[in-house]
């Protein structure tokens, strides 16, 4: 046990949102996950900053969650401090054609906050399970829309406390990627700015993308969505089907037989079954295809 770090928590008030040794299947969607030294639920940026700042100057590892979507935490759990951006960090506010929505927002919920203010240009995120930070961080889309095209301004912070503004061209947006993806940066809001439409139109081509999202993907299953980034010129899960893996089973992790570039939890898997089916995946999809399959997927702890 930390006693330290739970004093210093305890010192800013914060005892009634830290967990000691908190199972991660209950923060990641795969459902997997062992327990985490410290769990700790932030509610502004000055708490994260003092934090952060602790944390370094004792050399203590931690990660900064949001809703655990792209993330596979090792059976064992993780030796550190995880810093969740969710509930305590979630706000919306909407002026005029854009919205500002802290970090833990989930982008479901800011897609649907569109929707009822007749704006347009957000559709496509309605059915995406992560927060608005982590979709920010990701460049996260779905038919034919993503972050880059409605993303403004993103606000950040630095691992010394500093805190920037990015505009969009800063963010440097790609496929799957931002420059936070390669910089010690967390974010903290960011700022769309979307078109004025009818809400009932809106809201009609929100529900055909989650209709054709229950259609075509294994949603009754956990998982954590695409596991592969699509590889350029091709589709990682035709990939995977031709290599003869629809199905393809160890432990309680399976390609999904639905949507071969799925990996769901069909029943008690452990994230060790998960990551050695990823693996397996890319290996056989290299060898007879001579095409590398990058995960999505973050994995952290022990595994």
């Amino acid at each position: 046990m930390d006693t330290a770090l739970f004093e210093f928590l305890k010192s800013r008030g914060l005892e009634k949102y830290v967990k000691r040794d908190e199972p991660m299947s209950r923060h990641t969607t795969f459902r997997v996950g062992g327990a985490a030294d410290f769990f700790v639920e932030i509610g502004s940026s000055g708490e994260l900053m003092e934090i952060i700042h602790y944390l370094t100057e004792t050399d203590r590892s931690y990660f900064i969650l949001g809703n655990g979507s792209n993330l596979l935490v090792g059976d064992k759990g993780y030796d550190g401090v995880i810093l969740h951006l969710g509930e305590r960090f979630n706000g919306i506010t909407v002026e005029g054609n854009t919205i500002t929505a802290k970090a833990g927002a989930l982008l479901s919920t800011v897609a649907k906050t569109a929707a009822k203010n007749g704006l347009s240009g957000m559709e496509f995120a309605a059915g995406i399970p992560g927060t608005m930070g982590g979709a920010v961080v990701m460049n996260a889309g779905a038919y034919e829309g993503e972050m880059k095209q409605i993303v403004t301004k993103v606000t950040v912070m630095t691992r010394e406390g500093e805190i920037l503004e990015l505009d969009n061209e800063t963010m440097e947006f790609g496929y799957r990627t931002s420059i936070i993806k390669n910089r010690p940066f967390i974010v903290l809001s960011a700022v769309i700015s979307l078109e004025k439409g009818d809400a009932a139109s809106i809201q009609d081509k929100m529900d055909d993308f989650n209709k054709r999202r229950r259609n075509k993907q294994p949603l009754e299953y956990p998982s954590a969505g695409s596991t592969f980034k699509r590889p350029e010129g091709h589709y990682a899960g035709k990939l995977i089907m031709d290599a003869g893996l629809r199905g393809y089973r160890i432990g309680g992790a399976q390609v999904s037989e639905k949507h071969c570039g799925f990996i769901i939890n069909v029943g008690n898997a452990t994230a060790a079954d998960i990551s050695e089916l990823m693996d397996e995946v890319a290996e056989r999809v290299e060898e007879q295809f001579s095409v590398t399959l990058e995960p999505e997927i973050i994995r952290i702890g022990n595994f």
